[in-house]
């Protein structure tokens, strides 16, 4: 039986990063056959390696299949063509062959050259403008726009693990909950220091279990000390943190007790009506009652931040952003150049979230259930790590190991 047939390139740290096995094992699964063409090995930490093989399928339908896997892994054909760029038929519609991005650094091969993608992100389309190719959502498609169908002559370039094991190697994708968190978080605040010394930017994805863990003043310190420049969650941090600032509970709960309060199920509510007397957040610190917390501490050093609205909400606080589109958008205008995104205990906004990044961003998920922080490593990002641990107790080892405030004293 004739056999259909594609070259293919790899290029990068393939061995030490698992690449090359996920290549061949991948072909084997696909019950196809491979021939390696060529292979050197990279003798030092900064010299890559290079693969080339041949693939061979019994049909093109499942070579093209095939090719579209490979490619997500970093493969490209070694002899390509022009890429396939078709109009879209109406505003927010693509034609059905469209190529659907990952979260890696793209490159597509047009008018004789290679083009790199801007704004990289996942789940997208590639719209080839006269700036160049760009990455948008399906909403942001006109009529007429040239989209990027098919994989042909669409190269993805991974991000390998660092063979330095520098600032962030030690742990890169990465998930236990055995590792020394106190080991974790010398590494990380040593990251969180050279980034800030660079003129990076650090954004924090908050749940409200860090009000809840007692880590809502570790957070607030972070940020007063400039150590977080941006603030993605939802109206329950902000609602549980000024009812903590208020009433001195979490949920009902004694911070300092960790005991249930008299009536304290209405401490939540009570926090968001005191807003409501004044209008927002920032009028009610304005007015002096909030004088403390997560939010004051955001909006007095001004800071951007969003609160992205659920339908499981109360209130909800004024500043919560309802419109899921506008708090999409509001999320990506505050994570564009960011270097570390840092997300804790919050599962929905941080997967968003984790969404809206390119792969070489360094994420760094902190949560006690260990399903969660493999679910972020899980992305395909080779620059996350997963620290399974409480988070309360995480902020105020990493605040104090940044600031030297003491645990007792934040």
């Amino acid at each position: 039986m004739e056999k259909y047939t594609r070259d293919f390139v790899s290029e990068g740290h393939l061995i030490d990063s698992g690449i090359l096995t996920r290549i061949l094992n991948l072909i084997v699964e696909e019950g196809a056959e491979y021939d390696i063409l060529d292979f050197r090995m990279g003798k030092t930490n900064l010299e890559t390696s290079h693969l080339e093989l041949t693939v061979k399928c019994e049909s093109g339908e499942k070579l093209e299949s095939l090719t579209a896997q490979l490619v997500n892994l970093g493969c490209f054909e070694k002899t390509f063509k022009e890429a396939i760029i078709k109009r879209s038929p109406a505003d927010s519609c693509v034609p059905d062959d469209f190529y659907s991005t990952t979260n890696h650094r793209t490159l597509v091969y047009y008018d004789g050259k290679w083009h790199e993608v801007k704004n990289q992100r996942m789940d997208g389309v590639i719209v080839i403008e006269k700036e160049g190719p760009v990455c948008k959502k399906l909403r942001e498609v006109k009529k007429d726009d040239r989209i990027v169908c098919t994989s042909q002559s669409v190269r993805l370039i991974p991000p390998f693990r660092d063979r330095e094991s520098g600032e962030f190697g030690f742990m890169m994708n990465d998930v236990s909950s055995e590792r020394s968190v106190e080991v974790a978080v010398d590494k990380i605040a040593e990251e969180f220091r050279r980034v800030k010394r660079n003129g990076g930017k650090i954004v924090a994805v908050a749940g409200p279990v860090v009000i809840h863990t007692g880590g809502g003043p570790a957070l607030a310190t972070l940020i007063r000390e400039g150590y977080i420049d941006g603030l993605l969650s939802g109206n329950a941090l902000a609602v549980h943190d000024i009812e903590s600032v208020l009433f001195g509970t979490s949920l009902g709960v004694d911070l300092k007790t960790g005991r249930p309060t008299y009536e304290g199920h209405r401490n939540h509510m009570r926090a968001i009506n005191r807003v409501y007397h004044y209008g927002s957040i920032e009028r009610t610190i304005q007015a002096g009652v909030i004088n403390s917390g997560v939010m004051y501490e955001t909006i007095k050093r001004g800071i951007p931040f969003a609160l992205a609205g659920s339908l499981r909400d109360d209130g909800p606080l004024p500043e919560t952003i309802t419109d899921i589109v506008e708090a999409q958008e509001k999320y990506q205008e505050i994570i564009k150049g960011v270097s570390i995104v840092i997300m804790l205990s919050t599962m929905l906004h941080s997967i968003a979230t984790g969404n809206m990044l390119p792969s070489w961003v360094r994420t760094i998920c902190i949560d006690i259930n260990p399903a969660v922080v493999t679910k972020l490593a899980d992305r395909g990002s080779a620059q996350t790590i997963g620290i399974v641990t409480d988070v309360g107790l995480f902020l105020r080892s990493l605040a104090e190991k940044l600031t030297g405030i003491e645990t007792e004293k934040i």
